[in-house]
This record gives C-alpha cells, sequence and structure tokens, in this order.
C-alpha cells in the first residue's frame, strides 16, 4: 500500500467538498425500559436489571412503554418533523452477543418521525440541517473484552456482556446528506450535536450524558472534489461521545481520506472507531455491502397510531427552543449574535448563564469563560463542562478583581491553581499568599527600586516617560506579581514629579 501524508485540513477543504451525515442515538429518560417494566438507571451492577423479555426468553411478550412514544413524538415536534398517523416497530435480524433476541426491535420504512430540519449557526452563517427520520428502538447491551490492551475485541482474552441497557429507549435521528459547510464543515457538526443536545436537554426527554452514552453520534463523512456532482465514498466513525470528539473526527477523516486520494488510492466504505487521546480514527468492519438485516413487522406488537389530539396536545407542551432563550439572554446582557454563536459552540452559554446569576459582570463572565478557561480546557484535552472549576469559582475570583484583591495575572494564576485540584478560591489563595500587595507595602517596593536604578528614575524625572516601563516591571517583580501595575506606575510618576 502506498505510504501517505495527512493533509492539511484547510488545504484539504480548498480542493475538495466535505459531506456529512449524523447519526444520533439518544436514549430516552424513561423509568423503565421500552417494552417491559426493568429498571432503566444508570451504573448499577452489571445484569441486575433483566427480565425475560428484554433477554428474550421464550413464552416472554412485550409491551410498549406509552411515554417513550411521547417523548418520541416531541422530539420530532421540536423538529419540525412530521408525525406518522400510522406505523410499527420492525425486528432487525442479526446476531450480536450484545443483543440476547438475536434481532432489534426498531422501525425500518415507517418510522414515527421523518422530514424535518435544525438550523444552527457558526460565526454568523446559518445551516439547515435537514433530517430525514426519527424513529425508535431498543438499545443494545453493552460487551466489555478484558484482557487486551485497547479494550476492543482485538487481543482481548475473554469478553463479559451486560445487559441492563438491553431494552432501553433509544431514538436515532439521522440526517440527511449536510452539503455546503465549506470550511466549516467540523464547527457545523459539532454546532449540530450542541443544538440538538440543548433542544432534547430542554425537552426533558433524555438527561443528554455524553461520557455515560445516553447521546452518541454516529459520523459520516466523504468528500466530494470540487465541481463534482457525485457523491464520494463515505466512512462511518461510531459511538462518538463528546462534542469536542465530534469536531476532531470530521477534521481527521477529512485530512485522511484527502491524503488517500491524492495518492491515488480508493475510500474503504467502513466503520472506523474514534479514538479520544490522540483525535485519530481507526478502522473497524467494512461496509462494501448492503447489510441485509431481514426486516419485517414486528408480530408481538401493535402498530403505533397516535392520535392527532395527543400529536396536538403534546406540541402545545413544548418548551421555547434554545434559540428563542438565548436571543432574550443577549439582549438582557448587551451580548451581540456573534457573542452568543461563539459561546454556543464553546459549550458555554450556560456556564455564562450561571455565572452572571452569581453576580460577575457579562463581560468578566464572557471573557473568563470563552476567553481563558475554553483555552485551557483545549489544552488539557477536556470538555469545558468537565474541569475542575465551576461557575461558583469564577464568580468569586472575578470579585476579587473587581475589589482589586487580585490582579488579572493573580487572578489566572488562582483559576490554574484550582485546575490543578489544589482547592476553592480563599484555600489556593491564602496557600500561596497570593494577593495584591497593599498600599504601605508597595511604596517600599517602589522606594527600593528607584534606589536600585536611579539612572533609569533620573531618565522619568527629566520627562523620559517611557522609562517608566522598567520601573515598574521590577516593582512587579519585587512583589512576586502582586502589586497592581497601573497603581505602581501611579506612584512612581508621582515620587518622580511626573504626576
Amino acid at each position: 500500500m502506498t505510504t501517505v501524508t495527512t493533509s492539511r485540513y484547510d488545504d484539504v477543504l480548498e480542493r475538495y467538498d466535505a459531506v456529512l451525515g449524523l447519526e444520533t442515538h439518544v436514549e430516552l429518560g424513561t423509568v423503565t425500559k421500552l417494552f417491559c417494566g426493568c429498571s432503566t438507571a444508570f451504573g448499577a451492577e452489571p445484569n441486575s436489571q433483566v427480565c425475560p423479555t428484554c433477554l428474550g426468553l421464550p413464552g416472554s411478550l412485550p409491551v410498549t412503554n406509552g411515554t417513550a412514544i411521547d417523548y418520541s413524538i416531541k422530539i420530532g415536534l421540536a423538529l419540525h418533523c412530521d408525525i406518522a398517523d400510522w406505523c410499527r416497530f420492525a425486528r432487525k435480524n442479526y446476531f450480536y452477543p450484545d443483543m440476547p433476541k438475536d434481532y432489534q426491535t426498531s422501525q425500518y420504512d415507517e418510522p414515527l418521525c421523518t422530514d424535518g430540519y435544525l438550523d444552527v449557526t457558526v460565526d454568523g452563517e446559518t445551516f439547515r440541517v435537514e433530517i430525514e427520520r426519527v424513529h425508535l428502538e431498543e438499545d443494545t447491551g453493552k460487551s466489555l473484552h478484558v484482557g487486551g490492551a485497547t479494550g476492543r475485541i482485538h487481543g482481548a482474552t475473554h469478553s463479559l456482556v451486560d445487559y441492563n441497557r438491553a431494552g432501553i429507549p433509544l431514538v436515532e435521528i439521522v440526517t440527511r446528506p449536510v452539503r455546503g459547510t465549506g470550511h466549516k464543515a467540523a464547527e457545523v457538526a459539532r454546532a449540530y450535536v450542541t443544538e440538538l443536545r440543548d433542544i432534547l436537554r430542554d425537552l426533558g426527554v433524555s438527561d443528554v450524558r455524553m461520557e455515560q452514552g445516553s447521546l452518541r453520534c454516529d459520523v459520516n463523512l466523504s468528500l466530494m472534489p470540487k465541481g463534482a456532482t457525485e457523491l464520494g465514498t463515505r466512512t462511518e466513525t461510531k459511538n462518538v461521545n463528546s462534542l469536542r470528539s465530534v469536531e476532531q473526527a470530521v477534521r481527521h477523516e477529512v485530512e485522511r481520506q484527502a491524503a488517500l486520494l491524492d495518492a491515488g488510492e480508493r475510500i474503504v466504505q467502513e466503520t472506523r472507531h474514534f479514538h479520544e487521546d490522540t483525535g485519530t480514527t481507526s478502522p473497524g468492519r467494512s461496509k462494501e455491502e448492503a447489510q441485509d438485516y431481514r426486516y419485517f413487522p414486528e408480530p408481538d406488537l401493535v402498530p403505533l397510531a397516535p392520535p392527532a389530539e395527543q400529536v396536538e396536545a403534546i406540541r402545545a407542551s413544548l418548551p421555547e427552543p434554545p434559540s428563542v432563550r438565548r436571543a432574550r439572554f443577549a439582549g438582557a446582557n448587551g451580548f451581540t449574535a456573534v457573542d452568543i454563536d461563539q459561546m454556543t459552540n464553546a459549550g458555554v452559554i450556560d456556564l455564562v448563564a450561571s455565572t452572571i446569576d452569581g453576580g460577575a459582570s457579562p463581560t468578566k463572565a464572557k471573557g473568563w469563560w470563552l476567553g481563558y478557561l475554553v483555552g485551557r480546557a483545549n489544552e488539557l484535552g477536556e470538555e469545558v463542562t468537565e474541569l475542575a472549576i465551576g461557575p461558583a469559582e469564577v464568580v468569586r475570583i472575578s470579585a476579587l478583581e473587581d475589589d482589586g484583591s487580585l490582579t488579572n495575572k493573580l487572578a489566572r494564576q488562582v483559576a490554574d491553581a484550582v485546575l490543578a485540584g489544589e482547592g476553592g478560591v480563599d484555600e489556593v489563595i491564602d496557600a500561596h499568599g497570593w494577593k495584591v500587595a497593599g498600599e504601605d507595602e508597595l511604596i517600599a517596593a517602589i522606594d527600593a527600586v528607584i534606589a536600585d536604578n536611579a539612572d533609569t528614575a533620573d531618565k522619568v524625572r527629566g520627562g523620559n516617560l517611557g522609562a517608566v516601563g522598567p520601573l515598574v516591571g521590577a516593582v512587579m517583580k519585587a512583589t512576586g506579581g502582586a502589586a497592581d501595575a497601573k497603581r505602581a506606575r501611579e506612584l512612581i510618576l508621582e515620587k518622580l514629579g511626573q504626576s
């Protein structure tokens, strides 16, 4: 095989158009499973929440969870979908050990919700993502591969299966091919999943905890040479479980596929695994030919026929869309549409709102989260919501900045110490002795600096105000960065007759 060199993302998108397809799987927040009364609580002992129905034992019969149907309709309506007045479940036949029945009860050619859309905004530009279908199915169990280095089946000594998750109601939201995103393909993918997560959370249909698998995304991607009309061969990166990883998966596949195409090789249609530690993908299984799942109508379940009045009652209960709430938030706090767009796509808008509610100014709240902590999260390879610092700590640091107890430099040092797990804000300040120097301490430091730098001081006395900078720097060094630089400058000029 030819050795290829990965192309840079922006260079690639000068020559190719990226086509996205996003399949998002959402575990619904029902108390019981889709077809039985077993609990859906997360984190229970393996195989402690199972019964003959979700294990597919002979003679067991399913009964559909009505709340799951209502939740699915809610999702469809929020995504501007048409709601079917008649549909049914089907059996999707395949054997994997995480599906004990040898088939999955799903929906095939008759889904509950079809033909919707979701608009997302990136850098002030709005992109419409068309929704092909929203269908309801049961989740599978979880395979655990033991003894290998990667946690995958390759190299494992044995495998275990936990069936607690088998049968949990799962909604799959499938987009049509998303084209025309240009250089913003990765950002559009992330913005779509972000907006979808916010909608689902506001609807109250799921806790959308990506780290627990209740929201996960399959990222499909193909490349087309500029000007081409035929779609390229796509890959499907499975079970991407963070917003950051959705963006990284798109970027990596754009670069990887372009490198192969530029080298004259072909793209293999396959599933791929995403690696959180490297931001790269690796081959899964080939999907060169369509799978024959031998779908047929589920004989043990009656069709679904939600009455029009039920659908309209659910429509009337929908909360305002997140986009409307954000617009009101922007107006109340003086944020621009671009500000809101940036905060939303960075995943910090709720953090900013909580920080403002805690007493910080809108400017400070936005500056801390979007201007500093997002960058630190990227450096640490974490989601910003997972950082060891939250709105309460940012409110406290901001207040200490406002009252002059911390300089901007010291405030960031405090934040970094909190991020490092050294303790709370005040605990960190006390431990390190980080506080702005008092007036007496500052004057003493200035006197010492002037005495030690007589030549520079004379230049200032003579009217060369540019020479004051080194004196201020010396004061900052002498106080360990604990001085207010602006106040230090004012006092130096005053002492040297230039106030």
